[in-house]
């Protein structure tokens, strides 16, 4: 193998529970309520594999392990003082944790100077 092919995410679908789309309850318009949940019905068709329904997360979707945690092919670092940055190599993104606005602030901006990636922005931030 001369030229190895960048590794890359694969499309997979999105495994949201049946019938999501018919009840309110079931996430229709909540996203977090959109969640797996198994099949269990006797004739359900999704549990029998039938063609036409929607797949069901199964061993074989998961992620390539060397991609597996990595955001934007950066992986995250919390960071919640200006010591923190200083620990940040390359392919490493931060994620700005749970801090007043006026330290976030100060974060982001040393953040900038030494360009290092910022993967959760704030709307105010940005």
């Amino acid at each position: 193998m001369e030229d190895q092919e960048k590794i890359t995410n694969r499309k997979k679908p999105k495994f949201f529970r049946r019938d999501w789309h018919k009840k309110i309850k079931l996430g229709s318009t909540v996203k977090k309520n959109r969640k797996w949940r198994g099949a269990k019905g006797r004739q359900n068709k999704i549990r029998l594999n039938r063609k036409g329904y929607s797949t069901r997360p199964k061993v074989g979707w998961g992620n390539n392990s060397s991609l597996r945690g990595l955001i934007k092919d950066l992986k995250p670092v919390r960071v919640e003082n200006l010591k923190d940055l200083d620990k940040i190599g390359k392919d490493q993104g931060i994620i700005v944790g749970r801090i007043g606005k006026k330290k976030r602030e100060l974060i982001i901006s040393e953040a900038k100077k030494m360009k290092i990636a910022i993967l959760n922005r704030y709307r105010e931030d940005s």
